[in-house]
């Protein structure tokens, strides 16, 4: 079984980030409100992740990163966010 490691944590990190930042921009007309609750929710599960990486928790780290990420392929899912990188986003 492959372990999780801190680069690989990093580049999950690093993601989610840059799809973080592209759905701040990319708020469809009339959905500031969903949005908004789907952004408080990946800045707390990043927050998370970065609170159990601090205590070498890699495992949550991992999960607490990719729940932040479906909540933004969420987002994108429900036309929340006018994304169209399918890199980033499950569109």
């Amino acid at each position: 079984m492959e372990k999780i490691s801190k680069s690989k944590i990093e580049r999950y990190y690093n993601t989610t980030d840059k799809a973080l930042e592209i759905a701040k921009k990319s708020v469809a007309k009339n959905k500031q409100k969903q949005a908004k609750e789907i952004i408080l929710m990946v800045e707390c599960y990043l927050a998370d992740s970065k609170h159990f990486e601090k205590n070498k928790d890699f495992i949550n780290a991992f999960a607490a990163i990719n729940y932040a990420h479906g909540w933004l392929d969420c987002g994108a899912r429900l036309k929340i966010f006018n994304v169209k990188d399918n890199r980033l986003f499950t569109v």
